[in-house]
């Protein structure tokens, strides 16, 4: 166990009030790719980029285009969780942990056993008609090519926070009240640089603030541990 290890683990194992806030690169060791480290989406060929694709706008007056985007690079079949998700739902199987607060739309937390997941950006395993609000699954899209459509005739949207779009007010509320009560708040795998959902962690109000991420993130943070190591090779050591 590296010491970096050891000191995360001294803080868990004193702690009951855990909350963790993580974004894409907690699910880059399971085979999905973020959007901007050298092997992520910002940085390969498309016709346009990611973020204008990802907007409500061009949903709105592209869709053949927005979804072969959505169904290129967005929906990872056979994408399992890695030690990192499997760690935060042990955590919160042993009461240790309050909430996993995520930036991702893979549902890979979930699939690691974890309940109290609080998704800011949505995911690919919801989506509804715009015409009858019909739940369609992820294997509904997955093997849909072209624009979804519903019995209905209507187009199927994904669950997801396009940009231009606001985030989930309730699931903003709760988010913010679990950083503000937690005793351990451990940021992984973000360089918090997405708003708003980064500036959710300024209401955190403790003096155990973890930073585990591979590169340097964009705001000056105060951190009491920082682990620049990945964060699924971190957390399979605890």
């Amino acid at each position: 166990m590296t010491d970096a290890a050891k000191n995360l683990k001294e803080l868990v194992d004193s702690s009951d009030n855990i909350v963790f806030f993580g974004g894409a690169g907690v699910s880059t060791e399971s085979g999905i790719p973020d959007f901007r480290s050298t092997n992520g989406l910002y940085h390969q060929e498309w016709k346009y980029p990611p973020e204008t694709i990802l907007s409500h706008t061009f949903y709105e007056s592209n869709p053949t285009e927005f979804f072969r985007f959505y169904h290129a690079k967005l929906l990872v079949p056979g994408a399992q969780p890695n030690a990192a998700h499997k760690k935060l739902a042990q955590w919160e199987q042993e009461g240790k942990l309050k909430a996993v607060i995520t930036q991702n739309i893979d549902g890979l937390h979930q699939a690691a056993g974890s309940k109290n997941v609080l998704e800011l950006h949505g995911s690919v395993h919801r989506n509804y008609c715009e015409r009858c609000g019909k739940f369609y699954g992820f294997d509904f899209m997955l093997h849909t090519d072209g624009v979804p459509h519903c019995d209905c005739g209507g187009i199927v949207k994904p669950d997801v926070v396009l940009y231009e779009e606001g985030l989930d007010p309730q699931t903003l509320s709760d988010a913010v009240r679990f950083i503000s009560e937690a005793d351990i708040l451990i940021i992984g795998g973000t360089s918090l640089n997405v708003y708003p959902a980064a500036g959710m962690i300024h209401y955190y109000r403790g003096h155990k603030l973890v930073l585990i991420n591979k590169t340097a993130v964009v705001q000056d943070l105060a951190a009491n541990l920082v682990i620049t190591d990945p964060i699924g090779e971190t957390l399979a050591q605890l």
